[in-house]
């Protein structure tokens, strides 16, 4: 009997002890871990694809749990909810981080980038590296890469032709809240009016604003083109925002996973990058044909004004010395 008793004893207590065991390893042991993505862009955007090949290249070790039209959290507040460890990865502005970071507003300044290709150059170059340990020492979150969208293009409601900036004196140009880009709107000649990307509609709708910039993927999106007679092309940023990560949760990669999920994240950028160029080309003959005037400017005269603006302003203190020369030499 006693024998009994101690051979069920001894199998219960291993079973407690597996049990207990099992319940001391963390989560990440236990299952994928789950990383939020938090974007303000809507789930019918090509981003929203690029997360969605993201997820599904991960998918055996993470996974992903996208939120999209600033659900998760509101355009602007995605920052400081990684740096809060309450997000795991965003869709992040250099807007935003230029505000905690003012060296980084250099990346925000009207013609830095020339096309999509220039801006890829320098976040695969010694320069950009320099700012990504910038982000991670200061701000604790790691930059994973450029999530261009596009090139912004003015559109606005009257059928007032811009030729340069002093046509643009005046108009109330719906621009994202945010110091860096009301001086985006000034330095084209506007008078920028911080406003909601999803208020956007109906601010053109009622004449609340007179315009919006956004790049011609955009417009399509959330159907601007309803409420504008024209696009003028003044092409006066190449538009991208970064993949952000929280750096607990990239901490917590092993080096190999953390390789892998690099790489995973760069081939769905690229894919998403093509995507936008195409999608541009044939937006522009698409909005023409739908009654909209759809022209160029003096695109000289809008980037020396612009940049005259820039190297004027506050900002550019901050700028790190003789990086403005380095990407504009970049080929």
């Amino acid at each position: 009997m006693n024998s009994k008793i101690d051979r069920r004893s001894v199998l219960k207590a291993g079973a407690a002890l597996a049990a207990s065991s099992l319940a001391a390893l963390p989560a990440w042991a236990q299952d994928k871990p789950t990383l939020r993505f938090a974007a303000v862009f809507s789930d019918k955007d090509i981003r929203a694809d690029m997360v969605r090949m993201l997820a599904k290249d991960v998918e055996a070790d993470f996974k992903v749990e996208p939120f999209y039209g600033g659900t998760l959290f509101k355009q602007g507040t995605e920052l400081v909810a990684l740096q809060r460890d309450n997000l795991e990865i965003g869709n992040v502005s250099p807007q935003d981080i230029s505000k905690q970071l003012p060296a980084w507003s250099i990346l925000t300044s009207a013609y830095l980038f020339r096309d999509a290709n220039h801006l890829n150059a320098f976040f695969a170059s010694d320069l950009a590296a320099e700012m990504k340990q910038m982000a991670e020492d200061q701000l604790k979150v790691k930059i994973l890469g450029p999530t261009f969208y596009g090139t912004r293009q003015v559109g606005l409601k009257a059928r007032k032709k811009i030729a340069t900036p002093a046509d643009m004196a005046g108009v109330k140009l719906r621009m994202p809240p945010g110091d860096a880009w009301q001086l985006l709107g000034r330095s084209i000649g506007a008078n920028p009016t911080p406003m909601a990307y999803a208020e956007t509609y109906t601010g053109l709708q009622t004449g609340a604003i007179d315009g919006q910039d956004n790049p011609l993927p955009n417009v399509q999106n959330m159907k601007f083109y309803e409420v504008m007679s024209q696009i003028v092309l003044t092409s006066h940023l190449v538009a991208f925002d970064v993949l952000t990560m929280n750096l607990k949760s990239w901490r917590a990669m092993s080096p190999a996973k953390q390789k892998s999920f690099q790489a995973a994240v760069d081939k769905a950028i690229n894919w998403s990058a093509a995507e936008h160029l195409k999608r541009e080309a044939e937006l522009a003959d698409g909005f023409r044909k739908q009654g909209l005037d759809v022209y160029t400017p003096d695109t000289a005269a809008f980037r020396a004004h612009a940049q005259k603006i820039y190297l004027a302003s506050d900002e550019a203190k901050a700028w790190p010395k003789g990086m403005l020369e380095k990407v504009n030499a970049m080929k």
